[in-house]
Parts: C-alpha cells; structure tokens; sequence
C-alpha cells in the first residue's frame, strides 16, 4: 500500500512537473476580457492606480496591468486590477496567496464560492480573508482585515482555480500547440468596522463586494466570435452572502 501510494505521489508530481519543460508556442489565442477598467461602476467613480516598480521588476517584461481604486458616496473603497499575462506566463500571473504574505498580509481563510451575475448564471470566485498589524497613531499595534476576491480570465475558460489554470494551459500547449493568455482579476477591500465611525462588518464588506463584481463584469468581458465556452456556469445561483469570520 505505501508502496502505491508512493508511486501516485510521483507521478502526480512528474505530470505537474512536465509543464516546465513545455516547449513555449508563438501561437497565442486572442483575449478573452477587456484590459481596460471603467470610470463608472454602478455608483462607484474609478482613478488609476500606478505599478510600482517592483512589480514590473518581478513580472515578464510584456505583462499588461489595468488597475483602479473605485470609491463610492459612503466613502468606501474598493481596489480593482486586472493583470494580463504576455507569452512567459509562468512569470507574469502570481495569485494572491503567493503575493500577500510578501506584502505582510497573513491569509486566515480561503474559500471558493459564487457570486451571482443578472441573466448569466454564477461567477465562480475564491474569496480570501487577511490580516496584518499596523502602527497606530498611539503607537500600539492594531489588525487591518482585509477580503480579496480573485478569479482566472482565459479565452474559452474562466476558473477560480489556480490549479485547474495551470492544468488547462497544459492541455492548450499539448493539445492545441498555443499559449493561452489568461487575465488575472482581483478585487479587494479593508473590513473598516471598529476603525471608522461609520464602518463596514465583514459580511457588509462581502455585499459590496459581491454587487460590485456583478455591476464589473459584463463591462469587462469580452465578445468574442466564435463565443467562448465554459465562461460562465449555466447552474442558476443564488447572491453569496457570508457571515462574519474575523475575530
């Protein structure tokens, strides 16, 4: 039995492995999402945003950036980005879990979930909840909780999954003799409750989220002939709203 089980680990780890050792193909299919933020999203105004310098040191030289802080009349604030990766994808789409910790966040959950889109079915997304300290006026150390939501753009597919993506691109390169450009989107916001007067809960945090990504969306997504397939899941879903799971 140890036995066996020893060689499945294997294989499965020479089979991940393989796509190392891919030939990368010139061929590219087109995009599948608009690298191009709006201004208006619902009642949220959008501003550019810049890359920093570090980003563009770490990330392939051709990787494309769209990028966006919306705030709306309430004052709350919502980061959006849209990073599209050029033909060396392997260095041009870092998902979150990889890129928080770098910048001091400690991920406390991660969970996949739908987010329903008007006339579309569901959005399949993962949500991640972070956390980190910082200085306080006062000089004691205070959390910052933070929700992520972040999910994979490619032109026949759209995943939640960072590993389905790489399996798929796989499957391109083998199958189909071509890289995939795929787009990685990401929207976040701060949990600003027991910070500001008028602060936003977890789960508040959550539905803005959510109604944002569903106003975003279809101003994102690309048309496409012939369509795409496997964009969108055909099962009708329900609004997620998740309860509260900070501390």
């Amino acid at each position: 039995m140890i036995r066996r089980l020893a060689l499945l680990v294997l294989a499965l780890g020479l089979g991940l492995g393989a796509v190392f050792f891919l030939p990368a193909s010139s061929k590219s299919e087109p995009v599948g999402i608009k690298l191009a933020l709006p201004d208006f999203v619902g009642g949220w105004y959008g501003v550019d945003q810049p890359v920093t310098q570090q980003e563009r040191e770490i990330l392939a030289g051709d990787t494309e950036f769209a990028r966006k802080e919306y705030t709306n009349g309430a004052g709350d604030s919502i980061f959006a980005s849209i990073v599209l990766s050029g033909h060396d994808l392997d260095n041009s789409i870092h998902r979150p879990e990889r890129c928080l910790p770098a910048q001091g966040w400690t991920i406390t959950n991660s969970r996949k979930l739908r987010v329903a889109l008007p006339n579309d079915g569901g959005l399949d997304i993962t949500r991640l909840q972070n956390v980190r300290e910082v200085a306080a006026p006062s000089g004691k150390m205070v959390p910052i909780y933070n929700l992520n939501y972040y999910w994979f753009v490619g032109y026949h597919h759209l995943t939640a999954s960072h590993i389905e993506r790489t399996i798929l691109d796989i499957q391109d390169r083998i199958l189909k003799g071509y890289n995939q450009r795929w787009a990685y989107i990401t929207i976040t916001s701060e949990v600003t409750d027991r910070r500001t007067r008028f602060g936003r809960s977890e789960s508040q945090t959550d539905v803005i989220l959510q109604d944002f990504i569903r106003q975003l969306f279809p101003k994102i997504e690309e048309a496409t002939e012939p369509a795409p397939v496997a964009r969108i899941s055909e099962k009708p879903s329900k609004f997620v709203s998740l309860g509260n799971g900070f501390p």
